[in-house]
């Protein structure tokens, strides 16, 4: 699946600054290309599937609480 986001570049010093619009995400460069190719990868790890190193331990947790004052 393809999906387009906005890149909002400015420049910062000696590096550019890419930001995606749509989703709080940001990477940097040295050229507008390497920002917007920067800005291209964190976008694609964000939306990555997460693939778990360990099998999660969920437990449930039960608190007693007291009268509402």
């Amino acid at each position: 699946m393809t999906r387009r986001f906005t890149a909002h570049l400015w420049r910062e010093g000696d590096l550019w600054v890419a930001q995606c619009l749509e989703v709080d995400v940001a990477s940097q460069g040295e050229t507008e290309e390497e920002a917007l190719a920067n800005l291209k990868e964190a976008l694609e790890l964000l939306f990555e599937p997460p693939s778990p190193s360990r099998i999660p331990h969920v437990r449930t947790v039960e608190v007693e609480l007291g009268p509402a004052a």
